[in-house]
């Protein structure tokens, strides 16, 4: 690091769990991030603001009036220009030193792999089950740590899941690909505006965690906030030996992966 740099990230090298060695690591590492709203607006801020090298932020919306409520990230007048792109222009803002690869796109399962194999941490915040299991399924195939997190209402979640690890639950472990889960979308049921800030936030400290190797993460839990009494509820969670994901492979995927 030069001396800007040194200056810059103070408050961190401060900190003897983080340090010039636990900030290099940050300045050298890569991050995936699914979702440019409410959720990825505070992820990309603080990835941005912590020195995180490369940030590629995935999504093919653009802003919308709607948006501004709680989607920090973009301004009036980014509406009607991709939200990725909006980001960019805020983050270069922020910390000029940061690469922000901003793709448009909706990105497919063959794409997640591509993208999820370039990165040390994948945050997902996406809004339907659908992609957050094909989130899931690159981060297992790959051995990817991934940060999921959602919000809804004045009810939000995060979990850490550190697919380094052998017996590390994952996404469809929680949630079965074919359960009867719904999605309950924003656009919908509504949202408290603070909550995406909050959980996105805790987003961001578990990633910056991983990626500085430091603390104790969310890895096996499950965090609930209901924001609208501010009680917080944290659940242990253990790998589904039947996940059709993460659980033990049949004969044919073990031969292929020999």
């Amino acid at each position: 690091m030069d001396d800007h740099q040194l200056l810059r990230y103070s408050r961190h090298i401060l900190l003897p769990q983080i340090g010039v060695e636990g900030q290099e690591k940050l300045l050298a590492a890569r991050a995936l991030v699914i979702g440019a709203g409410g959720l990825g607006s505070p992820v990309v801020l603080y990835l941005a603001s912590a020195g995180v090298g490369q940030i590629v932020l995935c999504d093919d919306e653009d802003v919308d009036l709607t948006n501004l409520q709680r989607q920090i990230v973009h301004r009036t007048e980014s509406i009607g220009i991709k939200k990725v792109e909006s980001a960019r222009a805020t983050l270069a803002a922020i910390n000029p030193e940061v690469r922000v690869v901003a793709l448009a796109e909706r990105v497919d399962e063959q794409r997640l792999r591509t993208l999820a194999a370039e990165a040390d941490v994948v945050i997902d915040g996406s809004d339907n089950f659908a992609t957050r299991h094909a989130v899931n399924r690159a981060c297992v195939q790959l051995r990817k740590p991934l940060v999921s997190g959602a919000a809804v209402r004045f009810d939000g979640q995060v979990a850490v899941f550190d697919l380094r690890a052998a017996d590390a639950p994952c996404y469809a472990c929680l949630f079965p690909e074919h359960g009867e889960s719904e999605d309950v979308r924003c656009a919908i049921m509504g949202v408290f505006a603070p909550l995406t800030g909050i959980i996105g936030s805790i987003q961001a400290a578990e990633a910056l965690k991983l990626l500085a190797d430091t603390g104790e993460t969310l890895a096996g839990r499950l965090m609930l906030l209901d924001a609208l009494t501010m009680q917080v509820r944290t659940i242990k969670l253990a790998k589904d030996p039947a996940c059709t994901v993460c659980g033990a492979p049949t004969a044919p995927q073990a031969a292929a992966s020999r």
